[in-house]
């Protein structure tokens, strides 16, 4: 699955309207994988969808429906674009199709998954659908220090890692796979988020390294202390809040809601952070849209803006040091 794009919810953008009334697709109409994926998209687009968990366009959404029904890798699609799909498969397909634009809930919680960085994550109701720039930034600036390009050093050497927020439990586990030593912690304040997360911890085979702890930041950690502190916090504005459109609105409030200008939990983290980062670590978080009102709240803070192939200026890092 391609990388995610910005969130259309956090950007302002009001929810579509409903969508006409389905054509009728007689049996045998469509063959191949392709044909089932152009008829997605036209289906998609007519029905006005937002796409923002997951998949950037109803491209890349509809071929990730297609091979969750057949039971491939989305990165599989082209190998099979040609393939003829069964009668049944086919019915399978197009319920999924319409029961994406009839309920507008997020595709990951019609088939219960997502994939970040290429690997599959569980998903349901009880957590926000995952789709985070933080997984991108471990790979691209947290790595081997021989280039001199990582911001923590060796990862290899990396003792400890804190996920705040962590829902779904992605960006933890991404964090336990990338830094292959550390000891990782994962904090949420949401019961049912927690279930869904230590499901996805044990499916990846991580009880032994990933710890997962209820509470509000850091306050069930005691006086610990991290390497690395990583944070993608509720940071939807006001006004972000209330257009968020129809597909959004599926996901848990908590999850989204950052306050009046977005930054209620940022400012949090900005400053209990340094009181739980060993002296050589540092905090990596991501705020949307929110770069301008952080900047004028902490003018004199040395923010690194780190930026990916879909963003710019939405996740930040800081040393401990400078904090």
């Amino acid at each position: 699955m391609a990388k995610r794009s910005k969130v259309p919810a956090r950007r302002g953008l009001a929810a579509p309207k409903a969508a006409g009334k389905a054509p009728k697709v007689g049996a045998g109409e469509l063959h191949s994988l392709f044909d089932f994926l152009r008829y997605a998209v036209s289906r998609f687009n007519a029905a006005k969808l937002v796409f923002a968990h997951g998949t950037t366009d109803p491209v890349v959404e509809a071929a990730f429906l297609i091979c969750e029904t057949l039971h491939l890798h989305p990165d599989q699609f082209e190998n099979f674009a040609n393939a003829r799909v069964t009668i049944a498969e086919g019915k399978q397909i197009l319920d999924l199709i319409e029961r994406r634009i009839s309920t507008r809930k997020p595709a990951a919680y019609l088939v219960n998954k997502v994939y970040m960085r290429g690997l599959p994550f569980y998903v349901d109701e009880r957590t926000i659908v995952p789709r985070s720039f933080i997984g991108e930034l471990l790979d691209s600036h947290f790595g081997g220090d021989e280039d001199g390009t990582s911001l923590i050093g060796d990862p290899e050497e990396v003792g400890s890692v804190l996920d705040l927020c962590t829902g779904s439990g992605c960006l933890a586990i991404l964090a336990a796979r990338h830094f292959p030593n550390a000891a990782v912690d994962a904090v949420d304040i949401s019961k049912d988020a927690l279930e869904v997360a230590a499901r996805n911890v044990a499916d990846h085979g991580l009880n032994d390294r990933l710890t997962l702890h209820r509470g509000d930041l850091f306050k069930p950690l005691g006086d610990a202390s991290y390497d690395l502190i990583i944070s993608n916090p509720p940071y939807v504005d006001a006004e972000g809040m209330a257009a968020l459109p129809r597909e959004c609105r599926a996901e848990p409030k908590i999850a989204f809601d950052g306050g009046a200008d977005g930054l209620d939990i940022v400012r949090r983290l900005l400053d209990q952070a340094k009181q739980h980062l060993t002296p050589q670590g540092g905090l990596l978080c991501e705020i949307g849209r929110g770069r301008d009102n952080l900047e004028a709240a902490y003018p004199n803070l040395p923010l690194l803006w780190l930026d990916t192939e879909d963003s710019e200026g939405e996740v930040f890092w800081i040393a401990a040091a400078d904090l």
